[in-house]
């Protein structure tokens, strides 16, 4: 990675950038945190950012975690440092193994760099203070496919999302730009990143949908893309709008006074699983769970207890379901 070098060649990015950030209201003089891995996407991020702030006033913290997976990876954590050294930008560095995580926590050791990374960027946004927002690098590249993957596994409307522009504190500027515009700009630039070599193992599911599934689509139709993330965007007003619904059901069907869901006249399915899943909350049960204590609740037996995971359960009697 090198300082931004050619200001005209990085203008796909800078456009991108600030267009992402005119539609998140992301506010002048804020203070931002870059996740930069040093792969080609966060490295479009952090120039792009460092050319954009003077003029908006952006208080800028590059933070890099080390996830101790590769032998190079201080090397490359060192390079982040360099560069945002080069650009007068403060950097937070930190190393963790996470193959050690992984197996203390039970994850996969992709589930666990995840969390360990956000757990990272949240203190160091905290440090700054409670405004402090943590810009990532994900694309509509990674939208997608993150898309087509939930919807390989059988999701809902939730899981068809894809991924947020913006979820509390932390925003997605570039979430509308395609990752080979951003690295086309970066090698026109010269500007230099880490390839992960993990990115062409085809054991994971994420390099196969890049790989194979993503162009097979983009073969069949060249906007596959931009169709599927329009997709997203009309899957998320659906879900917005039934889980309003749901929180007006689940209001008239509780009883107050002894918090039990009133269910003599079911509602349809689709309402009746979203108004269990709010009353019941986070975690969220298995949809297994949920079509079990709906079977329940609308057949004719009574007195039977369902569990629900994380140490609850729901009973359903007289046509009433109880959440222990």
């Amino acid at each position: 990675m090198t300082p931004v070098a050619d200001t005209q060649a990085l203008k796909p990015i800078t456009d991108a950038l600030a267009e992402g950030a005119g539609h998140l209201h992301i506010p002048d003089g804020a203070a931002m945190v870059l996740a930069v891995s040093g792969g080609p996407d966060s490295t479009a991020l952090l120039h792009g950012a460092a050319l954009l702030a003077p003029g908006r006033g952006w208080r800028l913290t590059v933070a890099h975690l080390d996830h101790a997976l590769r032998s190079t990876s201080a090397d490359e954590a060192a390079a982040v440092a360099a560069t945002a050294a080069g650009m007068g930008l403060p950097a937070e560095i930190r190393r963790t193994d996470v193959t050690a995580l992984a197996a203390s926590e039970h994850r996969s050791v992709e589930d666990a760099g995840r969390q360990a990374r956000y757990r990272f960027l949240e203190q160091v946004a905290a440090s700054h203070g409670p405004e402090t927002l943590i810009a990532t690098a994900h694309t509509a590249d990674d939208a997608v496919e993150t898309i087509l993957l939930r919807l390989a596994r059988g999701s809902g409307l939730r899981g068809l999302r894809g991924i947020p522009a913006r979820r509390g504190r932390i925003v997605r500027p570039l979430l509308h730009a395609r990752r080979a515009v951003l690295r086309a700009a970066l090698d026109t630039a010269g500007v230099a990143y880490v390839s992960d070599p993990s990115n062409a193992d085809v054991a994971h599911a994420r390099n196969r949908v890049r790989a194979d599934l993503l162009p097979a689509l983009e073969r069949l139709n060249p906007a596959a893309v931009e169709a599927l993330t329009r997709f997203g965007r009309l899957s998320a007003d659906d879900d917005d709008l039934l889980d309003a619904l749901a929180a007006s059901e689940l209001a008239q069907r509780r009883d107050p006074a002894d918090a039990s869901i009133d269910w003599h006249r079911p509602p349809a399915r689709a309402l009746g699983r979203r108004v269990l899943r709010q009353a019941i909350g986070d975690p969220a049960p298995s949809a297994e769970r949920i079509d079990a204590l709906l079977d329940a609740a609308e057949g004719p037996r009574g007195g039977l207890s369902i569990e629900m995971g994380a140490g609850r359960s729901a009973s359903v009697r007289e046509r009433r379901i109880r959440l222990e």
